[in-house]
């Protein structure tokens, strides 16, 4: 009788500890059901280790930054917890290094399981010096020896402040795997995975890309993306399993005589309703966010409609924070707000019949708390700049695409066409009511990105009479919450896609998949 083996993958959970409300588009509408929460996730996760005796466990990044309790300890209240859980292997994500690179060592060392990872180097006067972590992982069950290769978005010094990885160098990932497949194969690996933190649109590059011939499947993650059928590319089949601790990643093989004879890939929904949670586990987060519980529950204020960033052009989100932005400064033609993905939806409806936003959850939508930056640019330069922001979402070649949304805005409308060539997909902005002229000036306000330079405002270089205001994100929420207790942040359609839909939920296209 074939042996079952069995590797189970989450990613992306944001330190999202607590059961929380998840999105789901069924039937063309938004859904809402109660999902996550590290005891849910651990007790789920457990049951599944004892029904596969032989199964690994492992996190594909981004475990210590998207939560209050994550800031104020700088990641260190998730320690415990994670080592409470039955992980056997871990990969950095992009935001590892929000608390810079010392503190990013120090966090994965502290966790139980090894991390893995071929591509973040320490900076040898601007060139890749050694590895910071052992670049590959070989687990041996039912006679077979897998091999997991770890990979991080190179992307990081581009796609985050400059600050955050000071003293990293990133490489390629396509340019060092055909070294470590060869070295794998010779050292007797029966199959070869890829567990990485690229996001979807690169994991399917790589997977076309015959750097990636001999690897099996690549499990990935960054771009919160479900996949629920795996997408099989030319070399390499790839899978990514959502986000926030909601559901959880199950690649079964069925081994009979030293050999594979198949591979069934599922994707579970962590439902709490279902869920019975891990009790050592709640008593830990409990203990660790006892400290700043009556800050973290704190009410802030109110919405009619429930908050989320899972439309790739507009949301509620940040609808939300270009209002208070806007409010707050009215003098400043246009205010942005970067195109984040991270934070679980808000939905759950009070007896008033209205959404309560807690302190914590001002840290879920902006765990980065940046200061305020105003300047002036030109049309030019705005149209410009809109032209490469399309372009880090929409690219054809997945390697140009940031794995972020759409950066948001108010104050200026655009019209564009998504799937257009670079430098051609903006058809139509206007700034005020007004078509936008390439000559004139408009002023400008986003957050600062720590270790840009002085005249960089949210990607946009050269940016005229760049300073910082004395308040932050979050003093700019707190301050329109206070003067607007319940909001109704419907997105205003500033920005439009002539050839998507508003309600589009991935960058990615050309494959069979679908965001539900």
């Amino acid at each position: 009788m074939p042996e079952k083996v069995c590797i189970l993958q989450t990613t992306d959970v944001h330190c999202q500890m607590d059961t929380h409300d998840e999105l789901f588009w069924e039937d063309g509408q938004a859904v809402f059901r109660q999902c996550g929460g590290y005891a849910q996730l651990s007790a789920r996760l457990k049951a599944l280790k004892r029904e596969y005796p032989q199964s690994l466990l492992l996190d594909t990044g981004d475990m210590f930054q998207g939560s209050m309790l994550s800031v104020l300890t700088e990641g260190e209240a998730l320690v415990p917890i994670l080592n409470a859980l039955p992980y056997d292997l871990y990969v950095p994500g992009n935001w590892e290094v929000i608390y810079g690179k010392e503190q990013m060592i120090r966090l994965l060392g502290a966790l139980k399981a090894p991390t893995i990872c071929a591509n973040m180097h320490h900076d040898e006067r601007g060139l890749p010096g050694a590895l910071i972590f052992k670049p590959y992982f070989i687990w041996k069950a039912a006679g077979l020896r897998i091999a997991i290769l770890g990979y991080t978005d190179p992307l990081v010094p581009l796609r985050q402040s400059p600050s955050y990885s000071r003293g990293i160098v990133y490489s390629e990932p396509a340019a060092t795997l055909p070294h470590y497949v060869k070295e794998l194969r010779a050292m007797g690996a029966d199959m070869i995975l890829i567990a990485c933190h690229l996001g979807l649109s690169q994991e399917i590059a790589l997977a076309n890309n015959p750097a990636a011939r001999g690897v099996d499947y690549i499990l990935g993650g960054d771009t919160h993306e479900r996949v629920r059928k795996p997408i099989r590319g030319k070399f390499s089949t790839v899978v990514e399993p959502g986000a926030f601790g909601s559901f959880i990643g199950k690649l079964t093989l069925s081994v009979a005589e030293g050999r594979i004879k198949r591979k069934t890939y599922s994707l579970l929904e962590v439902d709490a309703a279902k869920a019975t949670p891990d009790q050592k586990v709640q008593s830990l987060i409990e203990n660790e966010k006892a400290p700043y519980l009556s800050e973290m529950q704190a009410v802030v204020g109110h919405s009619r409609i429930p908050l989320y960033r899972y439309f790739v052009i507009e949301n509620p989100i940040d609808t939300l924070v270009t209002d208070a932005l806007a409010w707050r400064f009215p003098e400043i033609d246009i205010a942005f707000s970067n195109g984040f993905r991270f934070c679980p939806p808000l939905a759950t409806i009070g007896e008033d019949g209205r959404i309560a936003i807690t302190r914590a959850y001002i840290y879920d939508m902006l765990p980065v708390d940046s200061v305020v930056r105003t300047g002036k640019v030109s049309g030019l330069q705005l149209r410009n700049w809109l032209e490469k922001e399309l372009n880090n979402v929409f690219a054809r070649e997945a390697s140009k695409r940031f794995g972020g949304w759409l950066v948001k805005f108010k104050g200026m409308q655009v019209e564009f066409e998504a799937y257009a060539e670079m430098g051609q997909r903006v058809k139509r902005v206007r700034v005020g009511g007004k078509a936008l002229k390439d000559a004139k000036v408009y002023s400008i306000l986003a957050c600062e990105r720590e270790g840009d330079p002085d005249d960089h405002l949210c990607r946009l270089q050269k940016v005229q009479d760049a300073k910082n205001t004395r308040l932050t994100l979050h003093d700019v929420l707190l301050e329109y919450l206070a003067a607007h207790p319940t909001v109704n942040p419907k997105p205003r359609g500033d920005a439009v896609a002539l050839d998507a839909p508003a309600t589009l939920l991935s960058q990615v296209s050309g494959v069979d998949y679908e965001f539900r």
